[in-house]
């Protein structure tokens, strides 16, 4: 087997979005533009209402799927496909945009505490322009594994005979959220050829030689295993890998296609209220 190393380690970067609210990215900077099909990863969070209270109003999507997943607090939805919601903590949230949606996103507090992940994951040329889908399920709803000194909540694929609930089966995305006690550490095996990345949120880890500190995310080298120790506060940390889709990639804001004119007309659609072709209904619990 061969294993998987770090081929770069990228800090987190405050972006301010919405309406006024600072997320912290790593895929989607300068420092990487996308890591196929991964086209952006924002990890938000505040125990201030005040920074993200406005949340994020009404805005479009064309040609890529975005999962989100809280880890406290909630987040009320609202889209074009008529859907609403309100995504709990441990809960996940699935919206294949395709072929346009519209949606908001207002995040909120419970016990003072607001924090989560959003994940851009690209479409194929074949799916950028299929009638959009949506996915939610409860904190309830979702597998976990627990061994000693280690629990692994499957959000998306497989892991230990579990899988997750949500179907994602173009991109075949699988999506874990790892804890782990102080030096315990963490065996795992990958298809070798999946992009594949690690994002440290809650203390330390160490992958190899090379220390994974805080809010900090490894982008992983082919391979076919992987191997996580905690550091001595333990840790915890979303493991994520997916099929590279392997096309061009044009991204103007919230549309991702594959050509500038693909753009531009997802432009011309949105001004002129064309956007929103399809509706699909929900599926969850």
């Amino acid at each position: 087997m061969t294993a998987r190393t770090i081929q770069q380690l990228v800090q987190a970067h405050a972006v301010t979005e919405g309406a006024g609210v600072t997320v912290h990215r790593t895929i989607g900077t300068p420092a990487l533009r996308n890591l196929d099909p991964f086209l952006m990863l924002d990890h938000f969070g505040s125990d201030n209402p005040d920074e993200y209270i406005a949340g994020f109003p009404d805005h479009p999507h064309r040609g890529f799927i975005t999962f989100t997943y809280m880890l406290d607090g909630h987040m009320q939805h609202q889209d074009s496909m008529g859907n609403r919601g309100d995504l709990r903590a441990g809960g996940a949230q699935w919206m294949k945009a395709a072929s346009g949606v519209i949606h908001s996103e207002m995040p909120q507090q419970t016990d003072g505490l607001m924090r989560g992940f959003q994940l851009w994951i690209n479409l194929p040329a074949s799916e950028k322009m299929a009638d959009p889908a949506y996915q939610e399920f409860s904190p309830e709803a979702i597998p976990e594994v627990r061994n000693d000194g280690e629990r692994v909540r499957v959000l998306l694929g497989e892991y230990a005979g579990q899988r997750g609930v949500i179907e994602d089966p173009t991109t075949e995305v699988q999506y874990l959220d790892i804890a782990l006690d102080a030096q315990r550490s963490f065996s795992h095996t990958l298809r070798k050829d999946d992009s594949a990345f690690v994002y440290v949120f809650e203390g330390s880890a160490t992958l190899g030689p090379t220390a994974l500190p805080q809010h900090s995310l490894a982008a992983l080298s082919p391979g076919d295993s992987l191997e996580i120790t905690a550091g001595s506060n333990g840790a915890r940390f979303i493991l994520v890998s997916g099929k590279a889709v392997r096309e061009p990639i044009v991204q103007y804001g919230p549309f991702v296609m594959n050509t500038r004119d693909e753009i531009e007309q997802a432009m011309r659609d949105y001004r002129d209220n064309q956007l929103v072709q399809k509706k699909a209904a929900m599926r969850g619990t």
